[in-house]
């Protein structure tokens, strides 16, 4: 599908709905685009006004509504809590505009197909704000896994466990949509889904049984992997960790292995050569390739390399870790 294009003669004119953390981090980050103009849209036109000024933004709206009406507007990103993600969207879309909806992007993978069905109509992109599928470390496994210094794949652990307070919105059952692995371990479930192999099977497991109408904190994901690796991820809010995040993940071959510290600090294997590795500090989370991609994107009229069925894919993992761990 070829898709609406902003031409290269005009900025890229984008509207933050939503005037919280995420969207101070990634107003600031924007700055260095010359040629994406950001507004800000809040509940509160006084908050609005407030981020426009402290991050030199070209306009505020009072409304959600009104930036997504606006003929000034040709992005929507949507950085509300997940409850929201549907109905603006889907407003987005049939207004015309672009839409990049922060993770995640909705509550279940079905709501994909309705709005897949209305953009189809408008021929706007859809895209999801998933940094890790961009980090240079993801990039450097692939290229190492592809290279077969570790002899044939065995089992992949990945540890993201650590501390985090919430005592906002992600306590809310209705407002968030699922606990930790949904609202943030999304982004390893994604890691793990992008490392060059074909996954075949999700399955999750709870550490212990959940109180009804609370949300987890922990939880363990296994994906099987086509011709029989295993990976594993241990995601956690409630596990204490070294220096609030160093955590030291694990590749495992028949003649080697890999060891890579999940943040993207570095990656040492061990194998038929022997290296040492640093993916790169300059964009380590990967942010600035996502929205350089999203950008391209935009200008020619096709979709990312993170594109919308991944999305969706994402989505469709987590329910399944969640369906097969009685979560």
């Amino acid at each position: 599908m070829t898709f609406k294009k902003i031409p290269p003669t005009q900025p890229i004119r984008m509207a933050f709905l939503g005037c919280g953390n995420i969207t101070a981090k990634h107003g600031k980050r924007l700055q260095k685009f010359a040629d994406v103009q950001c507004y800000y849209a809040s509940r509160s036109e006084e908050k609005a006004k407030q981020f426009v000024q402290k991050l030199n933004g070209h306009g505020h709206f009072g409304s959600y509504q009104a930036a997504i009406a606006s003929p000034e507007i040709d992005v929507v990103f949507i950085a509300t809590p997940p409850a929201d993600h549907l109905e603006l969207a889907m407003a987005a879309v049939r207004a015309g505009k672009h839409v990049i909806l922060e993770k995640p992007p909705f509550f279940k993978s079905t709501d994909f197909d309705l709005v897949d069905a209305e953009r189809q109509k408008s021929g706007v992109q859809v895209m999801v704000a998933e940094n890790y599928f961009y980090k240079p470390l993801l990039r450097k496994l692939r290229e190492t896994l592809a290279a077969n210094l570790i002899g044939d794949l065995k089992f992949l652990f990945f540890n993201a466990t650590k501390t985090q307070k919430t005592g906002d919105w992600r306590d809310e059952v209705d407002t968030v949509g699922g606990g930790a692995l949904f609202e943030g371990g999304i982004h390893w479930v994604n890691f793990m889904a992008n490392m060059g192999l074909d996954v075949e099977a999700v399955t999750g497991f709870l550490p212990k049984k959940r109180k009804e109408k609370s949300l987890e904190r922990s939880m363990q994901v296994v994906m099987k992997y086509k011709d029989g690796p295993i990976g594993t991820l241990l995601y956690s809010w409630e596990v204490n960790t070294l220096l609030k995040g160093l955590r030291l993940c694990r590749i495992y071959g028949s003649a080697g292995s890999i060891t890579f510290e999940a943040n993207g600090l570095f990656i040492f294997v061990r194998g038929k050569k022997w290296r040492l590795i640093f993916p790169g500090f300059s964009d380590i989370i990967g942010t600035n390739a996502m929205f350089r991609d999203f950008f391209a994107a935009l200008r020619i009229g096709e979709e990312p390399a993170f594109h919308f069925t991944l999305a969706k894919r994402d989505i469709a993992m987590i329910e399944e870790a969640y369906r097969t761990a009685g979560a």
